[in-house]
Order: structure tokens, then C-alpha cells, then sequence
């Protein structure tokens, strides 16, 4: 069976290890992990190479120098009682010190908001006063108050996790926003010349471009997961955000567009029509800036390939700018089968798979991996079960895995069962490639808010979103015979003919079932001319 295909993480100190194992497994690529680094040795063996890099991050030099141009998001705080006539509110008294610091700037802090919230009711400037951290509310007794406001995030969060997993030491890595123009063009020099450098580079692999999906921690280590939603756009907030939201679309965007009574934009309720236009203002601006970056990569003869995890926000690559940007392949982390057909839709030459287990010593749900107490070999086997059916109706080109190499010495059962994936991947290629599978239904539909912008996600990995009735729904067709698309309401008022069944999955007021877009006649009239015709109709 044809090898290749497989790209694996390499390992300086691990030479021998490295390329004992790209034999064995066929490897035709060796890629450094965050936290490795590539010797000579591997370079020089004759492999290709990728090189990651995640843009936005490394730069703490730069981000001392020009502390305006860190990272933000909005916080609110908790709802407190208020127990008399004055209540003092400590803004980060229940975040991650170490992840957060509150902008003080006057710009910054002419966008703070004091609610109550038991009145619903904004209060004015005059109600309150601001102080070091701390503000302090003129309040009616037992009514409950929360403040709003604009804070740096100075530590990257895939950083921070990394820390936390791996044990890592070294210094926190701030995230930098590159909407400011000394930013930008700080960033697009730094790319410049940091591909210059990379000679042995044959692709170059963003992990991920500028704004990572929202994950809040608490101060509380009993609790320290506050909030986290995969295709949240919480993270790429500024000034400059919001200065260039006005101009563009002609209204103010304020904190509470953000906060939403405190239960945050999340990705499962359908998006208010602020959030609309700011997740198509972001996704503009990180298409033009992403193209830029990609031009710089092409003009050095080397690929581009991105990340769809971590610091994709804005990136869509379901949306028609994400063409624009250029990228010469796309990577995804999978644990399931919707998320290879995730991957496989997304216009780009090449779609790679990236296999968990990573190589760490925990896995995302925290569970010991390459520690003791964990299988990894049944780990992988389990995971590459889901993928494996869905492989058989997707276009991928390349599968490969992630992490620190030297975890594997002491895990040759791991080590067999790679080897046996590739061999078994390789072999799906080829069948697949020669003849594709036979459809035994025409287009099924999958109805919901968004539409194709999710095709086949919710917001996360099977393990974060298994609540929802539609992501059972996309892992069974993620394996059924059939071309599945994913259209929005708007979509199902016109000519449904071409649709064998549509499907409507979801929680009454969530965005996957639609909420109030049932209130349209029109769509109802439709829907039930196409029943009436002959076409199937699943409501879940």
C-alpha cells in the first residue's frame, strides 16, 4: 500500500526517534509543535518541512512597547446584591488575574456600563464612579447590578492552556491585535522576515490568523472555565473594532451588544442583527489581512496552509472571503466524522486532517494520555473509527498528528496503532480517489440560522456540544451516502426541489431551530408546499 500523506511532529534532541518513525509510518512530512524545535539533522533528512507560526503571539517585546495594541474582549462582571444604598463592585474580582487587565484608557473606559439588572435599566455616568479597579454604585437595596466594561487579555489562551498541560515555564505570551496600523505593520514585516529565515520551509502553517474563539477563566479554581464558545467573536473587540463598526455600518455598537443581560453572544442563539454585521465586519478584515500574509509566504515559494482551530475567528471558511484569502491548504483537528466533512468542504488544494490523540500528557478533556493511566493506542483507535466513516464521501488529502514526539518512547502499542491508520488511510484514498461512494438519496438539507456559514459544526468538538440534537444529526450524515448541504431561512423560501429531505434540529429558541424565523408565513407556506410535492421534512 502506497505510503505518504502523513505528516508527524519532529523533535530536536530526538533525532534518531524522529526519523526511525517517519519510516515507520511513512511519513512524507515532519513538522515542528508549539514548544519544539527541528535540529539540523531533521531538516537536512530530506523531508518536507512545516513550519508553524502563530502570528499574533511571541511578540512581547512589542507589545511592552505599544501596550494599546494588546488583545481585548468585554467582561462583565457577576450579579451582585446590592444590601443598601451604595454597593463598591470589584471589576476582575472573579476572572483569571493573569489572564485580563482592565484598559484604563478614557476611550476605553467611555464605553464601561452599569446595569440594573433587576430594573433592566442602564445607569447613568452620574450613578456611579470609577476608581483603580473598583466601582463604586449609587444602588436601591436588593436589586441586583453588574458592570461592563473593556479589558486587555494578556495572555494568549491556547498559550495559557499549554502552560497548564504541559507545565510549561516560560514567560506568559501576550496576544496582539493587529487592527492598529503600527500593529499591522509590525506583524507584516515580522512575517517577512521570519519566512526569509526559514529556508528548509516547505509550507508555512498559521496556527490559526488573529483572534482566538472566547474562552474566559475564573479566578475560582474549583471553577475555572467561566465561558468558552468555539465560534465566538467576544475576542476580537477594540476601540478600533468598534470605531471602524460605526463608520462602516452607521451605528454604535455598545458593551451590552457584547454582554446580552450577561449570558454573553453565544453561538447556539440566533445573532442579533449588531452581531451580524460584526462577525462580517471581522471576517472582512481578516480576509484582506490574511491575503497580505499569504502573498508574503507565496513570494518566498512556499504554501501557506491554516489552522481551522484556535485563533481562526473571522477566518470562515464557509464564508465566499475566505477564497480571497488564498490559502494553499487547511487543517483540522477531528475527533468525529462532521468534522472531516468540516474539513473536506472548504475550498482550498489540500485538506489534512490532524489525528487526536495530541502528544501531550492529557487530552483536551483533561483525562491522562501519555501519562500514567492513559491508552493512547485505544485512544486513537477510537477516534479514527468515528473519521474513518466519513472519509469514504470527503476529499482529504493528508492526515498527521501534533505534540512532543519523545512522548511516544515509552508507548509502543501507540506507535503500532499509527502505523496502522496510515496504512488503513492510504488505502481509503486510493478506493476513494478511483471510484466515489454511490449515493442512495438525492440532496438532504440541513436547515438552520446560519446556514452554509456552519456547515456541519454547532461551535466545537462533538464532547462540547453533544447536548444539541443536531450534532447527533451531522456525525450520522457525516457518514451517510448522500451530498448534504447546509442552507438558512431565507434559503428555504425559494425553490426546494433539488432536496430529497431537509432537516430542522434544535432547541425552540436556539439558532438551530430557527426561533422566530417560524414566525415567517411565507417560509411556513413553503415549506408545506414542498411536503406537498413529495418532499420529507424532519423536525427534531
Amino acid at each position: 500500500m502506497n505510503k505518504g500523506n502523513f505528516t508527524m511532529p519532529g523533535e530536536a534532541g530526538y533525532e534518531k526517534l524522529t526519523l526511525q518513525l517517519a519510516k515507520r509510518w511513512g511519513a512524507d512530512v515532519i513538522r515542528d509543535s508549539e514548544g519544539t524545535t527541528l535540529s539540523e539533522d531533521i531538516l537536512s533528512s530530506g523531508y518536507k518541512i512545516y513550519s508553524t507560526i502563530c502570528i499574533i503571539r511571541e511578540h512581547n517585546e512589542f507589545a511592552a512597547l505599544h501596550p494599546e495594541t494588546r488583545a481585548q474582549t468585554f467582561l462583565t462582571t457577576p450579579f451582585i446584591t446590592a444590601k443598601g444604598e451604595s454597593l463598591e463592585i470589584d471589576l476582575l474580582d472573579s476572572f483569571y488575574k493573569e489572564q485580563f487587565e482592565i484598559n484604563e484608557t478614557e476611550k476605553a473606559l467611555s464605553y464601561l456600563e452599569v446595569w440594573d439588572r433587576s430594573e433592566d435599566k442602564k445607569l447613568a455616568q452620574s450613578e456611579y464612579n470609577y476608581q483603580k479597579g473598583k466601582v463604586t454604585v449609587k444602588t436601591v437595596p436588593f436589586h441586583l447590578y453588574s458592570v461592563s466594561f473593556l479589558s486587555y487579555r494578556i495572555w494568549e489562551e491556547i498559550s495559557m492552556y499549554n502552560h497548564v498541560t504541559n507545565s510549561w515555564t516560560k514567560e506568559h505570551l501576550i496576544p496582539i491585535d493587529p487592527r492598529l496600523p503600527v500593529a499591522r505593520e509590525y506583524l507584516l514585516s515580522y512575517l517577512d522576515k521570519w519566512t526569509k529565515a526559514h529556508d528548509n520551509t516547505s509550507v508555512v502553517r498559521f496556527t490559526s490568523l488573529f483572534y482566538n474563539f472566547v474562552w474566559i477563566w475564573g479566578s475560582d479554581e474549583r471553577n475555572r472555565n467561566l465561558f468558552s464558545d468555539w465560534a465566538s467573536y467576544d475576542f476580537s473587540v477594540s476601540e478600533k473594532a468598534l470605531e471602524e463598526f460605526e463608520t462602516t455600518y452607521g451605528y454604535s455598537l455598545t458593551a451590552e451588544d457584547f454582554i446580552n443581560k450577561g449570558k454573553l453572544q453565544v453561538t447556539h442563539m440566533p445573532p442579533t442583527k449588531a452581531k451580524s454585521d460584526y462577525m462580517k465586519l471581522t471576517n472582512s478584515f481578516v480576509a484582506k489581512l490574511g491575503r497580505e500574509m499569504v502573498d508574503i509566504v507565496h513570494s518566498y515559494n512556499k504554501k501557506a496552509y491554516v489552522f481551522y482551530d484556535d485563533s481562526w475567528i473571522g477566518l470562515e471558511p464557509y464564508s465566499p472571503l475566505f477564497k480571497t484569502i488564498n490559502f494553499d491548504g487547511l487543517i483540522k483537528c477531528v475527533f468525529s466524522g462532521f468534522e472531516v466533512r468540516l474539513c473536506s468542504g472548504v475550498e482550498v488544494p489540500c485538506h489534512e486532517l490532524r489525528l487526536h490523540p495530541y502528544l501531550f500528557p492529557v487530552g483536551l478533556g483533561g483525562a491522562p494520555t501519555f501519562k500514567e493511566g492513559g491508552s493512547p493506542e485505544k485512544d486513537a483507535r477510537r477516534y479514527w473509527i468515528s473519521v474513518r466513516r466519513a472519509l469514504l464521501h470527503s476529499k482529504i488529502e493528508r492526515i498527521g498528528l501534533g505534540g512532543y514526539l519523545h512522548l511516544v518512547e515509552k508507548y509502543p502499542l501507540f506507535v503500532d496503532e499509527i502505523e496502522k491508520i496510515t496504512k488503513e488511510f492510504n488505502q481509503i484514498k486510493e478506493l476513494t480517489s478511483a471510484e466515489k461512494s454511490v449515493p442512495i438519496l438525492n440532496k438532504i438539507a440541513v436547515l438552520h440560522t446560519y446556514g452554509s456559514l456552519r456547515s456541519w459544526t454547532l461551535s466545537g468538538h462533538f464532547h462540547e456540544t453533544f447536548m444539541h440534537d443536531l450534532i447527533h444529526i451531522n456525525e450520522a450524515l457525516s457518514g451517510f451516502p448522500a451530498q448534504v448541504e447546509f442552507i438558512n431561512f431565507e434559503e428555504a423560501k425559494k425553490d426546494l426541489s433539488q432536496y430529497s429531505v431537509i432537516i430542522n434540529a434544535g432547541a425552540s429558541l436556539s439558532a438551530w431551530s430557527g426561533s422566530k424565523a417560524w414566525d415567517d408565513i411565507a417560509l411556513v407556506e413553503n415549506l408545506r408546499r414542498y411536503v406537498a410535492n413529495g418532499g420529507v421534512f424532519i423536525g427534531v
